[in-house]
């Protein structure tokens, strides 16, 4: 891992694979801890150069204050075209995962010579807060268990560890997963401030961020190679987020996994793999 300066900024990133192979760059959603090691390792394995990354106020990159950013999406998107030309070998395949899914289609609508290919994984086309009246919101059994649990001390590691494994049982996915994550995620957050610790663990940022104007409508003009990949048991941004997006995005492929909530599971990284390859 190590950070490189793009837009003017500092970013976090960790490479896999040589320099020279065609740039697969994976956006956080907030940190790069949400691509799984093994899909990155595999992506690399399968001639790409892999580079993840951290958002802003998350991860090693420029962390100033989670609660008032002063930044919009539009700025995030040009974080990544961006970081795709100082990376260089040309325009780069761009994934992102839950919020970084915004991130991503904004990014390849805005700056569409930088990306070749886009890759969406368990996201929407609206930004947060109330859906439109055609996609399917969080489910509110779901988000009610979440958020009737007190906040953990953000200052103790195992905490939030327990806090996140917790999080994890309730939204379908694996606890055991997510508590290494969470663990990892805190090691490296830069300090225990708990609105940072907040951001990096649960992407809180985005209910503060600045997402107009909306791009939705705006999905038709995409006309790079398009994954979407989204768990059937997806709670947080049920199915119909996906779909809708396969369907609004021109020649969009979809990918629904079978037995996948929010996070990508190890089961899945083969099949996921083989698809973003394939894409491009």
């Amino acid at each position: 891992m190590t950070t490189v300066n793009a837009n003017g900024i500092t970013l976090g990133i960790e490479s896999f694979s040589a320099d020279d192979a065609p740039l697969v760059l994976l956006a956080g959603g907030t940190t790069m801890l949400s691509w799984p090691d093994a899909l990155c390792e595999r992506l690399a394995a399968g001639g790409r150069r892999v580079v993840r990354y951290d958002l802003r106020d998350s991860g090693e990159s420029t962390t100033a204050d989670p609660t008032a950013p002063a930044y919009t999406l539009r700025d995030l998107a040009a974080d990544a075209a961006a970081l795709a030309d100082v990376l260089g070998g040309g325009p780069a395949h761009l994934a992102g995962v839950g919020v970084g899914g915004m991130v991503a289609q904004v990014a390849v609508l805005d700056h569409p010579d930088a990306f070749s290919a886009l890759t969406l994984v368990g996201t929407r086309a609206v930004a947060p807060g109330p859906p439109d009246d055609d996609l399917p919101d969080h489910d509110q059994a779901t988000m009610s268990r979440l958020f009737a649990r007190p906040m953990p001390d953000w200052a103790d590691r195992e905490a939030v560890a327990e806090f996140a494994a917790a999080s994890a049982e309730i939204l379908g996915d694996d606890p055991v997963a997510a508590r290494a994550i969470a663990t990892r995620i805190w090691d490296r957050t830069p300090g225990t401030a708990p609105p940072v610790q907040m951001a990096n663990q649960m992407g809180m940022v985005f209910s503060r961020l600045d997402c107009k104007p909306r791009w939705r409508e705006r999905l038709p003009e995409i006309e790079v190679p398009t994954l979407v990949v989204h768990g059937r048991r997806n709670r947080f941004f049920p199915l119909g987020n996906g779909e809708a997006i396969a369907r609004e995005i021109p020649g969009a492929q979809l990918l629904a996994l079978e037995e996948t909530a929010t996070a990508i599971p190890d089961a899945a990284v083969g099949e996921v793999a083989e698809a973003m390859l394939t894409l491009g």
